[in-house]
């Protein structure tokens, strides 16, 4: 059986990668800017800070933010967890009822810089985002040859949707967690809990995501497939009421639906028919991870297949690649970089 514990084993959409490359070598080669959809209001019990940050992790920047504030750590969230790795900015919001803002300025350094700030009057939570701007720079390209080609195919058709490795943790360890937690461990960490849920849905997903590819339909509607409307988390399933005809291929080539894979729980597989049966095959070798999801009490839901950058452009110059594209919440961009060069995730 293929190990599928390797990213590189999953099924490419564009074929396999002809050469190798490194991403991050500095942290300016990987920049990330939140977009998160909407501004401040002006008012209210929260304090929303627009940060940048260099070589720092969400974590320790939200644990500062509740030393300088006086508050609990529970008391400062953020969107999206981002790289340490990188240069990102992101914002972070500090529950402050009836509190004047206290003073920052501490926290700034060569490597954090606060660059906006306002009240609003709603908790910034997880996923409360639009999307994230991405500027990469993918060096030391052992070949380049085809690679504008396969750079257009990628912004024309996109890549398979899947969850970055860094979900997984090391060598994959996030699954021998969920697995040990699905046999009796107790994890008393809320969070640890989540992660180690989230790995082993994610996994599942991304086998999903790279049989559909190795059967060569991750291109075309099958009978029974469950598809989701462009820009939300709404789907529906081809069925007598919602037939695979002509109109239905048009509404898919036109990008108003698209295909959709499992996120594993609870409940009836919303697939049907040949689809189901492709989703069922790819994780009848799981079976101790969906039902260790169901019991933890996960409801099924969806995820678009494949992910298409948005605004994508590039530069390409000697051995190296500059892109920059946006992507809505939940993405990856290694995802993205994993379609151009096999090795790019190493640091």
């Amino acid at each position: 059986m293929t190990d599928t514990l390797n990213i590189h084993n999953w099924q490419y959409l564009h074929g396999e990668p002809s050469c190798d490359a490194r991403l991050k070598v500095v942290p300016e080669d990987f920049i990330v800017r939140e977009d998160l959809g909407f501004t401040p209001c002006g008012e209210g019990e929260h304090i929303l800070l627009y940060i940048r940050k260099r070589g720092q992790n969400t974590q320790w920047i939200a644990r500062e933010l509740a030393r300088l504030a006086g508050v609990t750590q529970r008391e400062v969230t953020w969107a999206g967890l981002k790289d340490r790795h990188a240069v990102t900015e992101q914002w972070f919001g500090v529950h402050l009822p009836g509190k004047a803002e206290p003073d920052f300025s501490s926290l700034e350094s060569e490597d954090v810089q606060i660059l906006d700030r306002g009240r609003h009057n709603k908790k910034l939570k997880i996923g409360a985002l639009k999307g994230n701007w991405f500027e990469l720079n993918v060096t030391e390209l052992s070949n380049t040859d085809g690679l504008a080609a396969r750079l257009t195919a990628i912004a024309e058709r996109g890549v398979p949707n899947y969850y970055g490795d860094q979900r997984f943790g090391h060598h994959f360890g996030n699954l021998d967690h969920a697995r040990a937690m699905f046999n009796g461990r107790k994890i008393k960490d809320r969070n640890k809990r989540s992660m180690y849920l989230s790995a082993a849905r994610s996994y599942l997903f991304n086998l999903a995501v790279s049989q559909r590819l190795e059967a060569g339909m991750a291109e075309q509607l099958l009978a029974g497939d469950c598809l989701m409307l462009a820009g939300t988390q709404s789907f529906f399933t081809l069925n007598d009421d919602n037939p695979l005809n002509e109109t239905m291929q048009a509404r898919f080539a036109e990008g108003d639906v698209r295909i959709s894979a499992p996120l594993w729980g609870r409940g009836r597989l919303p697939s049907v028919d040949a689809a189901a049966e492709l989703e069922q095959a790819a994780l009848n070798d799981h079976q101790d991870l969906c039902q260790g999801l169901e019991n933890q009490g996960l409801k099924q839901e969806r995820r678009p297949l494949l992910l298409k950058p948005q605004q994508m452009s590039w530069q390409l110059e000697d051995n190296s690649a500059r892109l920059s594209f946006w992507l809505p919440a939940g993405s990856y961009a290694t995802s993205v970089v994993r379609e151009i060069a096999k090795d790019a995730q190493s640091e």
